[in-house]
């Protein structure tokens, strides 16, 4: 089954994207995927998880983690953690490239939508990739 996990930081975000994937544009393909949406809570998670320990949780869980952060800021950084551990079989993390924008801009966020819908159908030829940007 696939499974995503929004970053607590973008947790309205990622609702808003789920929107417009649920919409009837869109309500077939996400349908398909049959992709269950995790949450912090759901999985015992405090918000305050360093981001290496977040990454190998959604790796070892199978679930494609969806953040905002594109930060390196020190070791357990979620771009130190994908450069240091990944694999050519981990899981790609769903960055979006513009949060704020997503928010406020409708096109924007249908864009980032249908790249999300594109990148999870693919998910299994997307591994080993690292880092997916959306749009």
């Amino acid at each position: 089954m696939l499974r995503i996990l929004a970053d607590h930081n973008v947790e309205g975000h990622v609702d808003e994207l789920l929107h417009f994937c649920s919409s009837p544009e869109w309500a077939d393909v996400w349908a398909s995927l049959a992709c269950q949406v995790d949450t912090f809570e759901q999985l015992g998670l405090p918000y305050e998880t360093i981001d290496t320990e977040l990454w190998q949780l959604c790796q070892d869980r199978g679930i494609v983690l969806i953040t905002g952060n594109r930060n390196a800021d020190g070791p357990t950084s979620l771009e130190m953690a994908i450069r240091n551990l990944a694999t050519g079989e981990s899981l790609p993390v769903i960055t979006i490239s513009d949060p704020d924008r997503l928010l406020r801009d409708r096109d924007y966020a249908q864009a980032a939508a249908a790249k999300l819908l594109e990148h999870l159908w693919d998910l299994d030829r997307l591994r080993g990739m690292g880092r997916l940007y959306i749009p």
